[in-house]
């Protein structure tokens, strides 16, 4: 499985991440620009020592990063508003789970030309505006795993 953060901009959130890229084995995609430096306290604090096992790549932007993934792989895009609920589809191995920055989420013209693969996290309380971005990572990542049978699970 792939995780794509498209401009992060809290670096405890993906430090957070790509901890949980450490444990299930997930290669991280972090698109520029970034709200942070990589060398970043706050950063590696959240990483902890789980930074040397994640395997990532660093792009300077959307349009170079979209030229990457091959084959059968689907970019899924999980934002607010999708027309279809995360637990509605099918995860692939191969997959790309995409999350926009935390104050802005993913550009409207990326999810419309994506309509077919923009899904969403249902909220169950009408006042809160949004969920963390390291605690969504979990949920849709762990989701397309359990799909999957929890292969490598030790």
């Amino acid at each position: 499985m792939n995780i794509v953060l498209v401009e992060p901009e809290i670096p405890p959130n993906t430090g957070n991440v790509a901890r949980l890229c450490a444990a299930t084995n997930t290669v991280l995609h972090l698109i520029e620009p970034f709200g942070f430096k990589l060398d970043d306290t706050q950063l590696k604090r959240a990483g902890m020592d789980y930074w040397q096992h994640v395997k990532w790549h660093r792009w300077p932007n959307w349009n170079a990063f979209e030229k990457q993934p091959s084959g059968s792989a689907r970019l899924w895009f999980i934002e607010s508003g999708g027309p279809k609920l995360y637990s509605e589809v099918k995860f692939s191995a191969g997959d790309y789970l995409v999350f926009g920055r935390e104050t802005a989420g993913l550009p409207k013209s990326l999810l419309e030309k994506n309509r077919e693969r923009w899904l969403r996290i249902p909220m169950f309380n009408p006042k809160s505006r949004s969920l963390n971005l390291s605690n969504c990572a979990a949920l849709v990542l762990f989701e397309a795993l359990r799909q999957q049978g929890f292969h490598g699970e030790i």
